[in-house]
């Protein structure tokens, strides 16, 4: 079935019926993103999504790319199941900040979802912010930030926690979790475990091969509460995932035996350890301080298959490991005055052992063929924020100094080991304002400059990428800046609260390939790969815009409706067409209400336009238009006591065959999305 053409009306429809997180009243979102500590999202001039566990549990999702799938303003590039990576406003990977309480993922990841390196189980909330965040988050945060709250010790005297279980009949698929909190006196500790067995899922057409996978994931903590105002804390975490594999990096060969190739990593594993002190300050004008030093390493096996030869072509082990120094504070000068600071420093590096078959050998042979040796990027970066009330308006005010240099000791296996070094500084602002009019009538504006420092591949790394082209890296390539305008309004009350917002983000010194041919294509990309060339460069500048809306509305005791709206447009200005990989223009409506004592049932449709705003020239014409669908999900959540909840729900209700616009993938032959799945879940308390 096509999909219903989507236009401004339903933006004017979400005006009058507002989304959800779909909660059971509407208390005030909080979040401790956007600002750095807890605030209300009323007074935020931003764009912001708060996920709590129960919301989580009802979205049912596998990982954090599956569960911010229907939020206006966000969209999921995905190539395979475990590899979904969410994108802010059009913006991947590379230019959004991704946390995990409020320490930053750092790696430089070729294939998969740098978000799927942690168990979406253990999280007790997820705040999304969407727009420049580089105030608070450095180099990066073009789109925005996301980040991940799992559970802490706390201070409850005795043992307690919580467990879940759930099974989805598509790809049979078992995870569970439990968390444990011991307390007394002075000590808190709290463990977690949540492990998952997923197999191959099943599409419309049947099940698609190599989308299962296994992962276990651990934390743990204790803290010391040296007295009513100052703790100190030790984290750990670890997550490990088994037998992944990537079949939207599914591509041929030039060579016939070996036919197709496709990533996939046997092991991958992140570590994490941190020791931090806080202090809650008292008294009228109370002064909060937080520092942290961690350590995280992630550790990838990224190997290349050959379908033909039955067999791996391609080896390639490296560990990315991040050293890194948090400290923020926060001083209450005033009632209505509230100033906080941060430093931010890290290290990442890098030193890849890659290994090709060599086809003289018929593929038997391996030869090193490494893309850097031991790269670094290292930041350092300090902030000032300035949250303000002035009676109805609130004004918040942020600016920021950034250092961010790279290095390695050669690239393009050893190639070249002159002129890698590059240092550069970039200087973050903000300034947002809200006046509350009425409660159901707050408007808002930002400004917002960010920048992105370029990656560790994109520096140093040569090699194929996702639209097809070879890319030579480009030790020389500098910062992009980007500079949002956002207007807005918001609202809440008991039974009716909506955010409507329209952004224009400029983004200069744009980093992408530029195609070469002749002899700078032979130099940049090597005699095989120059008739498919790219170099990593900054080309001009690129915009985006676009208008989102959502909200809900208790219409009746306990009866919700909800809806959303997003729309975006982008465009690469140097060549005069659409951005690569823009999606499409979507609607979601929904209903949350109790039906029986204890019974809470629920229902989401999911209309999405059809994409043909498309980059022909960047993309060599890889890049193919996308169908519109419609999907509906269902469920019913029982609570038959207060510690206890069971659900039953349905994703894909009449087994529609689609995929998402960002699937990765050839052109015609992208992985569809699951078919209709039954999920069966618990959680409970103890």
């Amino acid at each position: 079935m096509a999909c219903l053409r989507l236009t401004p009306l339903a933006l004017l429809l979400s005006l009058s019926y507002p989304p959800a997180h779909a909660a059971d009243t509407a208390l005030p979102a909080v979040q401790v993103t956007a600002k750095g500590y807890a605030a209300d999202d009323a007074d935020t001039p931003a764009s912001t999504t708060t996920l709590d566990r129960r919301e989580l549990d009802r979205r049912g999702a596998a990982n954090l790319g599956d569960a911010l799938r229907n939020e206006p303003g966000l969209a999921i590039a995905s190539d395979s199941a475990q590899g979904q990576n969410p994108i802010i406003r059009g913006l991947g990977r590379d230019s959004i900040v991704l946390l995990v309480d409020g320490m930053r993922f750092n790696s430089a990841q070729p294939a998969g979802a740098i978000a799927s390196f942690m168990s979406l189980g253990f999280a007790e909330q997820v705040d999304v912010v969407r727009g420049g965040a580089s105030v608070l988050y450095g180099t990066g945060a073009l789109g925005g930030a996301i980040n991940v709250i799992l559970p802490q010790a706390r201070f409850n005297p005795g043992v307690g926690g919580t467990a879940a279980a759930s099974y989805d009949s598509s790809s049979q698929g078992l995870r569970g979790t439990a968390v444990l909190n011991a307390s007394e006196g002075d000590h808190a500790v709290m463990f977690g475990a949540s492990l998952a067995r997923i197999d191959d899922y099943r599409s419309p057409e049947g099940r698609v091969a190599r989308t299962g996978y296994d992962s276990n994931a651990y934390i743990g903590q204790y803290r010391f509460r040296l007295d009513g105002q100052q703790q100190l804390r030790v984290s750990l975490q670890l997550h490990q995932d088994k037998d992944v594999w990537y079949p939207g990096s599914t591509r041929p060969h030039p060579v016939p035996s070996v036919g197709g190739t496709t990533i996939h990593s046997p092991d991958q594993e992140r570590r994490l350890a941190e020791i931090g002190y806080s202090r809650k300050g008292s008294g009228e004008a109370p002064v909060n301080l937080d520092v942290r030093i961690y350590r995280q390493e992630m550790e990838r096996s990224i190997y290349s298959w050959a379908n033909g030869l039955g067999r791996d072509i391609v080896t390639n082990t490296v560990t990315f490991a991040t050293t890194g120094l948090d400290l923020k504070t926060d001083w209450l000068l005033h009632p209505d005055h509230l100033l906080s600071a941060g430093l931010n420093a890290w290290e990442m590096s890098g030193d890849p052992d890659r290994r090709m078959a060599t086809p003289a050998s018929g593929f038997n042979t391996f030869t090193p063929n490494n893309p850097f040796r031991d790269a670094r990027i290292e930041a350092l970066g300090a902030y000032i924020q300035d949250d303000m009330r002035l009676g109805a308006l609130k004004l918040l005010a942020g600016l920021r100094y950034d250092v961010v240099r790279g290095s390695a000791d050669s690239m393009n296996n050893g190639a070249r080991t002159s002129g890698l070094d590059r240092s550069e500084g970039a200087v973050s602002g903000s300034l947002g304002t809200v006046y509350e009019v009425a409660p159901l009538l707050r408007p808002y504006a930002s400004y917002a400059r960010a920048f992105r420092a370029p990656g560790m591949r994109e520096r140093y790394e040569s090699g194929l990428r996702g639209d097809g082209y070879y890319y030579a890296g480009s030790p020389e390539v500098e910062a992009e800046t980007a500079d949002q305008f956002e207007i807005g309004l918001k609202g809440q009350d008991g039974a009716f609260d909506y955010t409507l917002s329209a952004f224009h983000n400029r983004i200069a010194n744009y980093i992408t390939g530029q195609i070469l041919n002749g002899t700078a294509a032979t130099q940049a990309c090597g005699a095989a790969n120059a008739a498919n060339c790219k170099k990593t460069v900054n080309l001009g500048s690129a915009t985006l815009h676009g208008l989102e809306a959502r909200g809900r509305w208790q219409f009746l005791r306990e009866q919700w409706l909800s809806i959303g709206y997003a729309r975006l447009r982008g465009t690469n200005n140097d060549l005069d067409e659409p951005l690569f990989q823009m999606p499409a223009d979507s609607l979601s409506v929904g209903w949350l209400g109790r039906v029986l004592p204890g019974v809470q049932a629920d229902f989401t449709l999911r209309l999405v336009d059809h994409q043909d705003r498309v980059a022909t020239v960047f993309t060599k014409g890889s890049e193919n238009p996308t169908a519109g669908f419609v999907t509906a999900d269902m469920g019913a959540s029982w609570q038959p006591d207060p510690r206890n909840t069971l659900r039953l729900a349905v994703r894909n209700l009449a087994d529609r065959r689609y995929h998402e616009h960002l699937t990765e993938g050839i052109s015609g032959q992208e992985i569809l999305s699951p078919g209709r799945s039954v999920q069966l879940s618990w959680r409970g308390r103890f």
